[in-house]
């Protein structure tokens, strides 16, 4: 079987979440997998860590790749990555249900197209918050 060495990248900064949910590593690990099955991948294991005074860091590692989460809580900012290989999932899905956990003020993405030649980034079909301030 030939695989394609085609992927999505989509890179998302949050802004305006709440403390405590950004602050709950073991929480942030159960959503991060939830995501990352939403979009139709397959989860092979996943780590958190909580950070002292705050802060916690998820990396859920996928078949297709990886789906990411840190965050800053004493800024209400989260970083979230997800990369897929394939046409098969959709990474923007993940983000989106992560979105919809998070509840940002603000949410910032961008999508890459990647292992097709130069990588090339475009704008994700649905626009998530641009605002609420």
């Amino acid at each position: 079987m030939e695989y394609s060495t085609f992927g999505r990248h989509v890179a998302m900064d949050a802004w305006g979440v709440d403390f405590d949910l950004l602050n709950d590593a073991s929480l942030l690990e159960k959503h991060m997998k939830a995501a990352a099955e939403k979009s139709g991948a397959t989860v092979l294991s996943s780590q958190a860590k909580a950070f002292d005074p705050q802060g916690a860091t998820v990396l859920v590692l996928l078949s297709e790749s990886h789906i990411s989460i840190h965050t800053y809580p004493e800024k209400g900012f989260a970083a979230l990555d997800c990369y897929t290989c394939g046409y098969e999932v959709d990474p923007m899905v993940a983000i989106e249900y992560m979105l919809d956990v998070l509840k940002p003020t603000q949410a910032f993405p961008k999508v890459m197209h990647r292992g097709d030649g130069p990588i090339e980034v475009v704008q994700p079909e649905k626009q998530p918050v641009k605002s609420a301030i």
